[in-house]
């Protein structure tokens, strides 16, 4: 026999590390759901601080050529933002009426030709993602982010008292829910992934990729958060943050002194603050929410949206012409206020002048986001306050701009119930952390003072309070109400393990029953007997003498009375079985009945119907 002669060894392909390592990873995304959510997270993350850095460069662009080139103004800049220096050409302010004014014709044709369904019921572009969320399974038509994020540009960049924020977290919850139905996945996989494309956006925007994802997960609810999401949406936000930082550097948007909190004795105007401040949100909900129903809300009612966006524009237009410092979304004035470059009646001015300016370009249904106005009314709220302290009180109040710092974080807190994120979120901004302490105790207390209003029309109390949680509201449910509450205890067919297959089908023809506890000699319960794990052989008769009880039960599952009808509906679902045996905890063998599933439904039936008329 000749010998085998030596096979040729093959010389390891320079691919296969990498095909092997491809296949591991898909694996692991596959499988593994963190996996899964840290790679969305990362593609939502580019996807959404690219659209970041478009919408940015789009808006420098285009406020520069109308407000500086061809209005001629010179407003102040925030240190991050001055991206383009550009010389003011000659002053012709009373081109601003008719920047805006045309960006209402323009915003009101497009809107209700294009996305009518987008325009009512909402406040901005945040709450319109905090709508698809709730009410819309996370569905966002592609279209509708997209015309919000260029009319939001041209509200801005016109001189619209209005923030980036809003059409950039549309802009990423939309682009989240495109991915989620281009992958096909579930409702609930899709609300995630949504929430992460508006966290990325945030985080790249305002340069806070903790503040971004934060406030994404909390401003849904007002007493609590999608803890789900808080994974992809960091993740998200810290990818679209080093993107955007890629193109704008990473130097924060308004540059401030390093404040620190270092005397107790502060703590008193720091309280009058937050109460101050309470006061400015509610006057400034009182008054936007009068604009947006009562005025801009009859107007197009009786004639559009495009009538009433073309009067916004005008209003606001006029309104910017006489007073600039009111136009856009005014971080300047902000940082200029945190240095302490501002007068205290130049504030007051600003305060109620931007409520005005807002209520008319937000209100008439204009493009753009909530949040930066929110900040700059805060901040101006809170440098008068500082402002005054430092007035009385020189030798305590000695950092009057501080209070600016800590007074935008306690407006948002109270106008949206989202303490966490924002108060993040400007610390990021300002790179400023000495003021954690009073930042949290006034948006604390601002959280109290505003409990009644609301800045975001779809946000809810809680997650048992949206219908993208109505399985968990059943559970809570479920929970609170126990087997005992519902069960009645009755003469129970018990079997034993000796009963022969025979003895079994004359017992089954006495009794409704169609599941039997089995016990041995000894009493102890040792299984259960389904009628359907014994359809096929009860009626063999060449099995009824040989088959025995003991061999046809399955492993014993009990309820007891103290345990939930939730946990007992996961037992019936885990056991297929229509009953189950109830038995003491300290009579383990001692059957006390059993309980259906037709119990637990009519037990949800009625708890549900009790929810309802206490509502």
């Amino acid at each position: 026999m000749e010998p085998t002669p030596p096979q040729k060894k093959i010389a390891p392909s320079i691919f296969r590390r990498p095909r092997v390592f491809w296949r591991s990873l898909t694996r692991r995304y596959n499988r593994i759901s963190l996996m899964r959510w840290l790679v969305l997270g990362v593609v939502a993350g580019l996807g959404s601080g690219t659209l970041a850095v478009l919408f940015f460069l789009g808006l420098d662009k285009l406020q520069n050529f109308l407000q500086v080139s061809l209005a001629g103004l010179s407003l102040p800049h925030p240190a991050g933002e001055a991206i383009e220096q550009t010389l003011p050409g000659p002053y012709r302010p009373w081109l601003i009426p008719v920047f805006t004014t045309s960006v209402g014709l323009i915003t009101g044709l497009l809107a209700t030709k294009f996305i009518p369904e987008a325009m009512s019921g909402v406040t901005d572009g945040t709450d319109a993602m905090i709508r698809a969320f709730h009410k819309k399974s996370g569905i966002i038509r592609p279209l509708v982010p997209i015309i919000k994020g260029a009319t939001a540009i041209c509200t801005i960049a016109s001189g619209g008292s209005a923030g980036q924020e809003g059409p950039i977290s549309q802009l990423g919850a939309g682009l989240g829910s495109f991915l989620a139905r281009l992958l096909h996945l579930t409702t609930r996989q899709r609300r995630i992934l949504l929430l992460a494309g508006a966290a990325g956006g945030l985080g790249a925007i305002f340069r806070a990729p903790l503040g971004g994802a934060i406030t994404a997960v909390e401003v849904l609810y007002s007493e609590d958060f999608e803890a789900e999401a808080l994974l992809p949406a960091v993740v998200s936000s810290v990818v679209a943050h080093t993107l955007f930082s890629f193109f704008f550097g990473v130097a924060p948007i308004l540059q401030t002194p390093r404040y620190v909190f270092d005397n107790p004795m502060e703590l008193p105007f720091y309280l009058v603050l937050a109460v101050v401040v309470s006061l400015g949100a509610r006057f400034f909900l009182g008054t936007f929410f009068f604009m947006k129903f009562k005025v801009f809300g009859k107007i197009q009612e009786r004639f559009g949206w495009t009538p009433s966006m073309v009067l916004g524009g005008l209003g606001m237009g006029i309104l910017g012409m006489y007073y600039p410092q009111l136009l856009g979304g005014g971080y300047g004035w902000l940082e200029l206020s945190v240095n302490g470059q501002i007068g205290l009646t130049f504030l007051v001015g600003l305060f109620f002048g931007k409520v005005l300016a807002t209520s008319l370009t937000m209100g008439s249904g204009l493009s753009g986001g909530m949040f930066a106005p929110a900040l700059f009314l805060g901040g101006a709220a809170g440098g008068i306050v500082g402002q005054a302290g430092h007035w009385l009180r020189p030798d305590i109040v000695s950092q009057p701009g501080g209070y600016t710092m800590v007074g935008m974080a306690t407006f948002f807190a109270g106008v949206a119930h989202a303490p966490i994120g924002p108060l993040i979120m400007v610390c990021e901004i300002t790179q400023g952390y000495g003021l954690l302490a009073p930042l949290m105790l006034c948006s604390a207390i601002a959280l109290v003072l505003c409990d009644d209003i609301h800045l975001y029309e779809n946000q809810v109390d809680n997650k048992f309070a949206s219908p993208a949680h109505v399985s968990d509201a059943t559970n809570n449910i479920l929970e609170g109400v126990p087997v005992s509450s519902v069960f009645t205890p009755s003469r129970t067919t018990i079997l034993e393990e000796s009963v022969t297959l025979k003895a079994l089908a004359h017992i089954i023809s006495g009794t409704s029953a169609m599941v039997f506890p089995v016990k041995n000699h000894e009493g102890t319960l040792t299984g259960i007997l389904a009628l359907q794990d014994v359809r096929n052989v009860l009626f063999e008769e060449c099995l009824h003498d040989l088959v025995l009880v003991g061999e046809l039960t399955r492993p014993l599952v009990v309820i007891h009375p103290d345990m939930s009808l939730y946990d007992a509906v996961m037992l019936f679902i885990e056991t297929e079985l229509s009953q189950l045996p109830v038995v003491a905890l300290d009579k383990p063998n001692a059957v006390l009945g059993m309980l259906g599933r037709q119990h637990v439904f009519t037990a949800y039936s009625k708890t549900l119907k009790k929810l309802k008329e206490e509502d």
